[in-house]
């Protein structure tokens, strides 16, 4: 496997982990609004790191 490979399964696995525990308390928490859009904007904000991270990656990389 090449190192590109590698960081786009890393990558990957970032943004399940993201999913799963960063959209899983916006919807399924019991707390008030404001507590739930703040980790969702916190969440959006990860979500274009990563996509960045993606385009680095995929672009920079050889």
């Amino acid at each position: 496997m090449g190192r590109k490979t590698l960081l786009n399964i890393l990558l990957i696995l970032l943004v399940l982990l993201i999913t799963f525990f960063g959209l899983g308390p916006v919807l399924f928490a019991d707390g008030v609004w404001s507590e739930r859009l703040n980790t969702l904007l916190v969440v959006v904000a990860l979500y274009i790191i990563l996509i960045f991270g993606f385009y680095y990656v995929n672009k920079r990389i050889k």
